[in-house]
């Protein structure tokens, strides 16, 4: 579904990423994983065109999406969840979950928010709250829903568990991998919490400076103590 051919992307005369080679499947979830400027967010905004490759070619379904615009990739059917949680602290948790269905992606069938509420109840417990009243699990949880109202294909997600307790991000990690497997979502999750991203994923993919290092089979990326010692602290 997508596929990074010898991406290059860089902020002045440093270079983020370097000749990067990327294919994440159909239906699966691909780890990207990393050390602290490894590169992991930067691939992903230049996925999404909130920075631009200086060279290669970016895919996304076939389609050649490198020069697109974020708004014309929500329309093809990509969301991006960024790291931080962001969410309009001075609306409702139903407002901000609204929001999400402004850019909707037209490829599947729309997404509503009792569906969101199915996944995540809390968010219906709350739903008339103000957003700045929820914990760092809840609003994870809410920008989350938020990017599934647009009804992608494909779901980009910046270290969804930074920060969070261990059962939350279980929960959090227990719903993708539930979108998977009932609704054929495609996810590209960069995290830097090793352990768990490799035991929700299908493909690992390590970044060093820039650089892909390793891709293969997420068992596989796991059983492999020099590259764990090496590049994902672990």
């Amino acid at each position: 579904m997508l596929e990074l051919d010898g991406v290059t992307s860089r902020y002045g005369p440093v270079t983020a990423l370097q000749d990067v080679d990327l294919v994440a499947e159909a239906g699966r979830i691909t780890a990207v994983l990393g050390a602290n400027g490894a590169g992991k967010t930067t691939l992903l905004r230049t996925i999404s065109g909130l920075h631009r490759a200086d060279a290669g070619t970016i895919r996304f379904d076939g389609r050649d999406i490198t020069r697109l615009s974020t708004d014309q990739m929500t329309r093809a059917g990509m969301a991006h969840v960024p790291e931080g949680r962001g969410v309009i602290t001075e609306l409702t948790v139903k407002e901000n979950l609204r929001l999400g269905a402004l850019g909707r992606s037209t490829h599947r069938d729309a997404v509503s928010i009792d569906d969101v509420v199915d996944l995540f109840p809390i968010l219906g417990d709350r739903s008339n709250a103000l957003a700045h009243t929820l914990s760092g699990g809840e609003r994870q949880m809410l920008v989350i829903g938020r990017a599934l109202l647009a009804t992608p294909k494909m779901l980009l997600l910046d270290e969804p568990s930074l920060g969070l307790a261990p059962r939350i991000v279980s929960q959090i990690f227990g719903v993708i991998r539930q979108l998977v497997h009932e609704q054929g979502l495609t996810v590209l999750l960069v995290e830097q919490n090793a352990r768990s991203a490799l035991s929700i994923a299908d493909v690992g993919v390590v970044l060093g400076l820039g650089k892909v290092v390793a891709q293969d089979d997420a068992a596989i990326l796991a059983a492999d103590e020099n590259l764990r010692h090496a590049y994902l602290g672990y």
